[in-house]
């Protein structure tokens, strides 16, 4: 009875261990994949003409400012003493909000890059999954996180294809393939 058991824990051991020497581990590097999206390259030309558009209210809201602390200088000889109040008045309020420009454009441009940004996410991660399945991989990760890990493969090149995007060709015509990551061991101490 106990070599029965025995024999079948060796079995299901074996079986277990074999199963999961069988699956397949393939890494990606998602950055660049989604670089090479023609929808990133739409999405960063977009971009770029929002940020001119952010910097241009920038450079007028400071034109504004300095018309009107040079309309200041110039007529407020002509001004009662509660005219030129409230006419520092404006001007502080109109400093206030120059100054907090900065800010407000930077968070309003990351927002929208991140809006931009999710759609090509998706339909990147969507590629990688239905690659991942089509070629049997149990596990895909992101190579920019991997510090250690087993022999695997860089999909990369297989979720392009999926998503018809060519590779452009590296100098001499031929077209760089993606470098694969020195694997490295833990040191024993």
């Amino acid at each position: 009875m106990k070599k029965l058991i025995l024999a079948a824990v060796l079995v299901l051991g074996f079986g277990i261990f074999n199963a999961s020497a069988q699956t397949k581990i393939g890494y990606i590097n998602t950055e660049e994949l989604m670089g090479s999206m023609p929808e990133a390259q739409k999405a960063d030309t977009d971009l770029k003409e929002y940020e001119a558009s952010l910097v241009q209210q920038g450079e007028d809201m400071k034109k504004e400012f300095d018309d009107k602390v040079t309309g200041f200088n110039t007529d407020s000889i002509k001004w009662t003493p509660s005219m030129k109040d409230i006419k520092r008045k404006e001007l502080s309020d109109l400093y206030q909000r120059l100054q907090g420009w900065n800010q407000q454009a930077q968070d309003m441009y990351q927002a929208q890059a991140n809006k931009a940004g999710v759609p090509i996410r998706q339909k990147a991660l969507e590629a990688i999954q239905a690659v991942a399945k089509e070629n049997g991989y149990g596990y895909v990760f992101e190579i920019n996180s991997l510090l250690v890990y087993p022999p695997s493969d860089n999909i990369i090149g297989l979720v392009k294809k999926k998503l018809n995007i060519r590779d452009t060709p590296a100098p001499g015509g031929t077209t760089a393939p993606a470098q694969k990551p020195a694997a490295t061991t833990p040191k024993k101490g």
